[in-house]
């Protein structure tokens, strides 16, 4: 079907084309606003149904000052928004002071602040308004999709030191792959050097087809789901021990003896001072919400949940329920974009004392359920959600700086006016659409086809010149020590996920993709997609900046390692890009090398040595690149693996790296794989078959291979198996 007028004429078919033309100019008074009811007609009924317009609650025929079944079928969609189901037959005093409210609420366009909510009627207004934007506007696909943690550079474990032979625990001892040295995260495998403590599918990570997202899948049929206790060290000593009763991610205490589980919506704290009789100290149960993740840091876990959120629910909110106490969010803790966004969700983070569950801090903050990143660093966590900043003005500043020739003055004084409107941008792109329909009706075929075409090539250049103008990701630090959400900031584009951002030196790294994503009213139509890499100062303001790399691509994965910043972006060919970030000021590209396939996950292997685990032709592929010249990135070496997924390409927790024998280990779909990269050259020294790898541990030079149904233990320095337990 031939599209009409292309622009903001096909913004009647990507948002709401079988609406009916009203023609209605915003005349609405609140303060004579008066009790009006069904089959009603005068000017009373005419300024409440201009009022109820102008808010964004359609009526047909417009304001016509009859009270008919179109004004009562706007009633009752009007009182269903934040009272519940209502006959529409009339509107009374608290319906008249809700509609005073909202109108009296002005949508902050421009510059991104956050506050908290002031009272119970701010929040579920906010969200009345919200959800108004969100009917217009797509909000396009995940922030968040998955709330993993963003990484920084782990260049080695400690080496090994002489064991003592009483000790009953390894010397070195591996720590699940994290983020950042020091701060932990949850994963299905723990050890302290002693046992390993296994979880069994409950948890799993599904192949999705954009990298950095994770999933759940049921149980395999016929396995218990458990969390297994392993007396694992030394190796002739492989033993189950215990199992606990329930299955997830695990968090470890070990100076404390506390596992934390976290299984689905459910978190429970064990002491496993005893191994062989685990005591459950304390329980969480998260209700109307869905856990997001969590860190261990210092003393205390950082949890991340999520509330969503529907217009007729109100705060204080009640997410999660701690030993059979009930918790509760005050609305004045709960924080906000000043600008009206179609956010659907509350996010809240807790600081939560391991050995009893209490919660020590909380806060909360707004905003949309699929566009959110976390990303916690040493001293801050940061908070990511995506928004368009005011789309309207965009689309009525192309008309009106590139149409004079096209459309009569009186169209464009018409659309100018909107932007003095009190309204919410979803009611005015919906009047601005009634403007335009009209127009449409005076053409003939031929000034029609005309307009089309010549609307669609000016669009197309008014995109390229404007595009990072709309799409934007707002940016939230939170203080871990006083937990200060105060701090915001905003840079063009989207983040892939968490490792998109990177704090170093006062300054935050944020790479993100723009463009890529249709925002479904037709402005990103056709446009070109680009990546951009931001430098934020201590004030998250931007200090610096490289733009349009992989022009037509998208971002497939990130790495910042100190001052330096790495790349990969894809289409056809796997640019992969060196960024010198040592001048906030200045950052700048230095290198690019381009070559098949992509690579999804980065790993430093030293600081010139960056491995590289992604995809090529089908096949998982593995490069070692050399970026010791900056200017002139090689590929050192390179491994296509007979496989058409790892974990690795998902959940980068499950791969690990032993510096002191180097060597790596991943999972894929028909085994494990051990890779050396001993003299930059990447050779396989060791394949398990087994349909469920999962994991691998070290302990001193024994590696542990954590499948479903068993562990097989490895010495490292000739790779014999030297023990086997079948988990049952």
């Amino acid at each position: 079907m031939k599209k009409i007028l292309i622009g903001l004429f096909i913004l009647s078919v990507l948002i709401i084309s079988q609406l009916t033309v009203f023609a209605q100019s915003f005349d609405c008074q609140s303060d004579k606003l008066i009790y009006i009811k069904y089959g009603q007609i005068g000017e009373e009924v005419k300024n409440f149904q201009s009022c109820l317009i102008k808010f964004g609650f359609n009526i047909q025929a417009g304001a016509t000052g009859y009270y008919g079944k179109q004004t009562l079928q706007a009633v009752s969609n009007f009182y269903k928004a934040w009272y519940g189901k209502w006959h529409g037959n009339w509107i009374g005093p608290a319906g008249i002071q809700r509609l005073k409210t909202l109108l009296s609420y002005r949508p902050v366009s421009g510059q991104l602040a956050i506050k908290p909510f002031e009272s119970k009627d701010d929040f579920q207004n906010y969200f009345i308004l919200a959800s108004k934007e969100e009917g217009y506007l797509s909000r396009g696909i995940t922030l968040d999709a998955s709330i993993q943690n963003l990484r920084s550079p782990v260049l080695g474990l400690p080496g090994a030191t002489p064991m003592a032979a009483e000790s009953v625990a390894a010397a070195r001892i591996s720590e699940t792959t994290v983020q950042v040295k020091g701060i932990d995260e949850p994963d299905i495998v723990k050890t302290d050097g002693k046992n390993i403590y296994f979880s069994r599918e409950s948890w799993y990570v599904l192949p999705l087809m954009s990298p950095g997202v994770e999933g759940l899948m049921p149980p395999i049929s016929g396995q218990s789901s458990q969390t297994k206790i392993i007396k694992s060290f030394p190796p002739a000593d492989l033993s189950l021990v215990s199992d606990i009763d329930r299955t997830g991610t695990l968090l470890l205490l070990k100076d404390k003896n506390i596992l934390v589980i976290f299984s689905n919506n459910e978190i429970f704290g064990y002491d496993i001072s005893n191994e062989k009789n685990p005591q459950k100290k304390w329980e969480m149960k998260l209700q109307n919400s869905s856990f997001l993740g969590a860190r261990l840091y210092g003393d205390k876990i950082y949890l991340t949940s999520r509330n969503w959120i529907s217009v007729d629910i109100s705060c204080p909110i009640k997410p999660l329920i701690l030993n059979n106490r009930e918790i509760s969010i005050d609305c004045r803790e709960i924080y906000h974009p000043t600008i009206v966004l179609p956010v659907d969700a509350v996010y809240n983070v807790m600081a939560l004392n391991p050995q009893t569950g209490e919660i020590i801090q909380k806060t909360s903050f707004v905003g949309s359920s699929s566009n959110s990143v976390l990303y916690v660093s040493l001293n801050n966590l940061y908070l990511t959600y995506s928004y368009q900043d005011n789309p309207s003005k965009f689309i009525i500043n192309f008309f009106i700086e590139k149409t004079k020739d096209l459309l009569p003055s009186v169209i464009l004084e018409k659309l100018k006016k909107l932007e003095t409107y009190e309204i919410s941008d979803g009611a005015r792109l919906l009047e601005m659409e009634i403007i335009l329909k009209d127009y449409q009706r005076s053409l003939d075929s031929d000034a029609r086809l005309r307009i089309e075409n010549e609307l669609a090539n000016r669009l197309k250049d008014y995109q390229k010149e404007y595009k990072r103008e709309i799409e934007k990701t707002g940016i939230v630090r939170l203080n871990l020590d006083n937990f200060d959400l105060k701090t915001v900031g905003t840079t063009p584009g989207y983040p892939l996920n968490q490792f998109s951002l990177d704090e170093y030196n006062d300054s935050l790294r944020i790479a993100t993709t723009i463009g890529e994503r249709g925002r479904g009213f037709g402005w990103a139509i056709g446009q070109e997609s680009v990546n951009d890499v931001y430098v934020l100062d201590k004030d998250l303001k931007i200090a610096g900046s490289v733009q349009d790399l992989g022009k037509g691509e998208r971002i497939y994965s990130v790495r910042f390692i100190e001052d330096k910043g790495y790349v990969v972006t894809f289409r056809q060919v796997d640019p992969f890009y060196v960024l010198d970030l040592s001048n906030p000021l200045n950052p700048q590209l230095k290198g690019e090398l381009k070559i098949p396939g992509y690579s999804s996950y980065l790993h430093p292997i030293t600081k010139d040595k960056i491995l590289g685990i992604g995809m090529e032709s089908g096949n998982v592929k593995v490069s070692l690149f050399d970026v010791s010249s900056p200017t002139s990135p090689t590929e050192k070496a390179k491994y296509d693996l007979k496989e058409d997924w790892s974990e690795v390409l998902n959940n980068f927790h499950a791969f690990l790296l032993d510096d002191k024998h180097q060597i790596f280990f991943l999972p894929a779909s028909n085994g494990g794989y051990i890779f050396s990269y001993k003299d930059d050259k990447l050779s396989l020294v060791k394949a398990i078959s087994d349909f469920a790898v999962k994991r691998a541990i070290y302990l001193d030079d024994y590696l542990y291979v954590i499948s479903e149904n068993k562990i097989a233990v490895f010495d490292e320095t000739n790779w014999n198996k030297v023990k086997e337990l079948e988990l049952k």
